[in-house]
């Protein structure tokens, strides 16, 4: 099982370990596409900090954005699975996860991201501010940049397995499975039963509660239609059933009575 998450706006300090080492990074095919993206990113804040405020789309308060930005060569990088935090992230609790399940979470995310294009929770990053929804004045907007890149590696990641999509709208936009992966593929919403409306936060934190249930279930679904049962095995209210034409992804309602 492959589950692709989206990363959060906010991060943990990148601290004082050692610099980033691009070439120690999973899915080396996204190399050079990441060399591009990072270089832009640090010329553009180090060069001007004010219009680099404007592109990211910054607030006066987040200002020392930009400097980390321009600084992210020497910054100190950790394993992305502790510079994501939020609402999803804090509910997924990666930190307290056993051993085996950690093994789990390892061989199975993969955090998409901005600047990355994706990375592994055990991939070291330094703390950085670029989301998928920037457009970077050489590049252009990094969602329809990241395209061809990840279309050229992500099959091969993706191999045979089931793929659990949990990542927003900007994220999706960066890779959308084709063919026989997509067929394998289940994409989830967060409902709030009553009212059936989406909750962000809500949605958040329980994405994060279900693929920390698998995890330590130790569940291997194979195929949308098996997730569904693993999901109902945890507890969880699911609706979904297998679209209409071959080649498309599953969709999966999960409902949930209390939003906290």
């Amino acid at each position: 099982m492959l589950v692709l998450l989206p990363p959060s706006e906010g991060k943990a300090a990148s601290g004082r370990g050692a610099p980033l080492e691009p070439d120690a990074l999973s899915l080396p095919g996204l190399a050079k596409a990441r060399a591009a993206v990072f270089a832009e990113l640090v010329e553009l804040c180090a060069a001007d900090e004010e219009k680099a405020r404007e592109v990211l789309g910054l607030s006066e308060g987040l200002r020392g954005e930009v400097a980390k930005n321009a600084a992210l060569a020497t910054a100190g990088a950790r394993p992305a699975g502790e510079v994501y935090t939020g609402v999803l992230y804090d509910a997924l609790g990666l930190a307290t996860l056993d051993a085996a399940a950690r093994e789990r979470a390892r061989a199975s995310l993969l955090v998409f991201s901005g600047l990355w294009g994706a990375a592994r929770i055990d991939d070291r990053i330094p703390s950085y501010r670029c989301s998928m929804g920037v457009r970077l004045p050489g590049l252009g907007a990094l969602g329809a940049y990241w395209r061809g890149p990840m279309a050229e590696v992500m099959p091969e990641v993706a191999g045979d397995g089931l793929v659990l999509d949990l990542r927003s709208a900007a994220y999706a936009a960066a890779w959308r499975p084709k063919g026989g992966v997509a067929g394998r593929t289940a994409t989830v919403r967060v409902l709030h039963a009553p009212t059936r409306k989406v909750v962000s936060h809500f949605n958040k934190a329980t994405k994060g509660r279900i693929v920390r249930g698998l995890l330590e279930a130790g569940a291997a679904p194979a195929t949308p239609g098996e997730l569904v049962e693993a999901l109902r095995d945890l507890g969880y209210v699911v609706e979904g059933e297998a679209p209409a034409r071959a080649g498309r992804p599953w969709s999966l309602d999960v409902l949930v009575d209390e939003v906290h």
